[in-house]
């Protein structure tokens, strides 16, 4: 019983000290709210006293700046006031010293007005006085005024004459000896910088065989071989004693090329029969025709020539095949192109035009095998199909004096032309030869009657024939060059064509000295 009531003592006791801390507790919190609270006020007072202060300086900061700026703004005002007063002045001083000037050139026109009556009237004077002379002059003279007009003018008309002419005389033969002497120079340049090696080349080739029995294989039994090769190529297989050797004979470059190709096939295959001479004669053509279109393209790349068509860059290829008096056309056409285009860059015109058309000048020959007609006028028709530029296609036409140049271009490519078939090399004949082929000519020529001089021109290919008008009127022309024609086609062996050309003129020339 006591120790329960000791335990109850216990636990009241605890209870009353555990209340007594929680209101000590509480009574101390309260103490520390209110202690903070207090603080917290005492801050806050403090911090809207220095706001306060700080906006009382800014507010007095931004008077002073006021202040200023107003201090400025015056002075600035003060400055504006006075140039502008300064700009009045001056434009016071101005109008004054316009007015000054406006009055003495007011003084000075009336002076001019004066001056200009003064001037009418002396004029009218000096009229009357001329007229007055005149009529005594014509009195003395015994001559009007226009009579004696007409004959200063025409003593002054007849010596002017005579001074032009003189000097036209002099123009004109420095304006040539210039010429001549520039001529040269550029043509001497253009030679000299566009060199090229000439080679000779003949209407055959030559296959060589590893031995003397395989001409007996290319034969074949009772010819089969060799007439079926002759008449797939159209080339003339001479198989003799020269020995370990075949001659394939032919005018058509390009057909003794094809038939050159497919022996030396059938040569390295071993077998050779009908089928085999067939089948390698078509390999042959397409290894021509991939080589054709190679060198076109060489060609057009070394020349620089752009925009040709497909087909036309491999008729340019085909001029590989094709020779003239023993000179390769391929070779010759590039050359005349660079020539073309050195003269026409000294002379300061088109060297894209002159090389396009020194390039094409040749392209007929290509087809001339194939179609009627001279080189040039296969080549101005194919230059025509293929639509090409009308100043490239007159220097085609013209290159031969066929027709007349329109431009500067196509008398270079003329020249050109003339450079280059004139290499030595590039003609198959000798000097000598080809001297008495011309002599011939001019001999031929000379020999008619009514002709005054004749001239070989064109490396030969044209003979010019001055004729005596009072001898040769304009009908007789026309048989006189027929004539010509049929004797020179008699009487002398030579490539291509000749052209004959008949000159009748009457001269009459004056001097005015």
């Amino acid at each position: 019983m006591n120790i329960l009531i000791i335990i109850a003592a216990v636990l009241i006791s605890l209870a009353i000290g555990i209340v007594a801390g929680i209101i000590y507790r509480k009574k101390v919190a309260e103490s520390k709210i209110q202690g903070a609270e207090n603080e917290a006020q005492r801050l806050i007072d403090l911090a809207k006293k220095e706001a306060e202060n700080l906006k009382k300086e800014e507010i007095f900061k931004a008077k002073e700046e006021i202040m200023n700026s107003r201090k400025e703004l015056d002075q600035e005002i003060k400055e504006r006031r006075g140039e502008v007063k300064k700009q009045e002045a001056r434009l016071i001083q101005k109008e004054e010293n316009l007015d000054k000037r406006t009055e003495n050139l007011e003084k000075k026109e009336k002076e001019a007005q004066r001056e200009m009556e003064d001037i009418e009237r002396q004029k009218e004077e000096i009229t009357q006085l001329l007229d007055q002379e005149m009529v005594e002059l014509q009195k003395i003279a015994s001559l009007s005024k226009e009579e004696a007009k007409a004959q200063i003018l025409s003593k002054m008309d007849k010596e002017l004459t005579a001074e032009k002419a003189t000097l036209i005389r002099e123009k004109e033969q420095k304006a040539k000896e210039d010429a001549i002497k520039n001529a040269k120079e550029i043509l001497t340049y253009a030679v000299q910088k566009c060199a090229a090696d000439h080679s000779q080349e003949t209407t055959v080739s030559i296959v060589t065989l590893p031995n003397d029995d395989m001409k007996g294989r290319i034969i074949g039994r009772e010819g089969r071989n060799i007439k079926a090769l002759e008449t797939l190529t159209g080339i003339d297989l001479i198989i003799d004693d020269t020995p370990e050797a075949v001659v394939l004979s032919g005018f058509d470059p390009l057909r003794r090329e094809v038939a050159k190709i497919a022996l030396e096939k059938l040569i390295d295959d071993g077998r050779i029969h009908p089928a085999k001479i067939e089948e390698m004669v078509e390999k042959a053509k397409e290894e021509v025709d991939t080589t054709i279109k190679d060198e076109g393209e060489r060609a057009v790349l070394e020349t620089g020539v752009i925009g040709l068509h497909p087909d036309v860059v491999k008729l340019i290829g085909k001029l590989k095949y094709r020779t003239s008096y023993g000179q390769n056309v391929l070779n010759h056409s590039i050359e005349v192109s660079n020539l073309a285009r050195i003269m026409a860059e000294e002379l300061g015109l088109d060297p894209k035009l002159a090389r396009r058309a020194g390039l094409l000048h040749d392209i007929g020959k290509a087809l001339d095998h194939d179609m009627e007609g001279t080189h040039v006028e296969i080549g101005v028709e194919v230059l025509k199909k293929y639509k090409e530029n009308p100043i490239v296609i007159n220097a085609v036409e013209a290159h031969h004096g066929d027709v007349e140049p329109k431009t500067l271009e196509a008398v270079l490519v003329q020249a050109a032309d003339a450079i280059s078939a004139s290499r030595p090399g590039a003609r198959r004949e000798t000097v000598e030869a080809y001297i008495k082929r011309l002599q011939n000519l001019e001999e031929i020529a000379d020999s008619f009657d009514g002709v005054e001089k004749s001239f070989a021109i064109q490396a030969g290919r044209e003979i010019r024939i001055m004729v005596k008008p009072e001898r040769v009127s304009d009908d007789k022309m026309t048989i006189l060059a027929r004539d010509v024609a049929k004797r020179i086609e008699n009487e002398m062996d030579y490539p291509g064509q000749i052209k004959v050309n008949i000159i009748r003129e009457t001269r009459v020339i004056d001097y005015a000295k």
